[in-house]
């Protein structure tokens, strides 16, 4: 039960993560200063934090103010809002590495924005990008245990209920450890399939923090 909740919860948190990254990063890139300020001081704010911190505000700070979440909520609303500020950088990275020299003649042979974007960007900036988005899901599956500060039942916060009941520390931990390598090492052989897919498995790792 522990470990099918953290699987679930860096799954969602990792694609809400996505989605308001590449929001953010698009943002970060825009030339309107109302639209990259806010987005510079979200990713600011985020990755100078600790997620604890950002938990704990979230479960017990913002019901003072009516604003009341249940503790599934809250670690989907951290999490994903924490990675989102990560992973906009990363995105952010990989569009800028895309040479200005093709995007300027994409423009030149009459494409629009969104169509540069769709056809020349993205595709050349995903090959460059998924190295660092597969490490971040790797450090996403163990960020999911700070959860269990706000009472999570994913995998750590699980083990710690049960160690309560049998008083079994070692034993326990040892298996919670297994659980998650079976987890980040199954999950590192997808990302090196996908490495060889979009031809950039020859590149260094690049991680991010969480």
């Amino acid at each position: 039960m522990g470990a099918w909740a953290t699987l679930w919860l860096t799954a969602a948190a990792m694609l809400i993560g996505l989605a308001l990254g590449f929001g953010l990063a698009l943002m970060r890139r825009s030339r309107h200063v109302w639209l990259s300020a806010p987005a510079g001081l979200y990713v600011w704010l985020f990755r100078g934090t600790p997620l604890l911190v950002q938990l704990i505000v979230i479960y017990t700070g913002l019901p003072q103010l009516g604003i009341k979440f249940t503790v599934i909520e809250s670690a989907l609303i951290g999490l994903s809002l924490n990675e989102a500020a990560y992973l906009a950088e990363i995105i952010r990275a990989g569009i800028d590495a895309v040479p200005k020299g093709q995007v300027g003649a994409a423009r030149a042979l009459g494409l629009r924005e969104p169509q540069v974007m769709a056809h020349v960007v993205l595709p050349q900036a995903l090959r460059i990008v998924v190295p660092p988005l597969g490490n971040s899901v790797n450090g996403l599956l163990k960020t999911t245990s700070i959860t269990s500060v706000i009472s999570m039942e994913e995998l750590l916060r699980r083990t710690q209920v049960l160690i309560q009941e049998r008083f079994e520390v070692l034993e326990l931990f040892s298996v919670a450890a297994l659980y998650y390598l079976a987890m980040t090492t199954a999950w590192q052989l997808v990302q090196r399939r996908l490495e060889r897919h979009y031809g950039r498995s020859d590149l260094p790792p690049t991680g991010a923090g969480a």
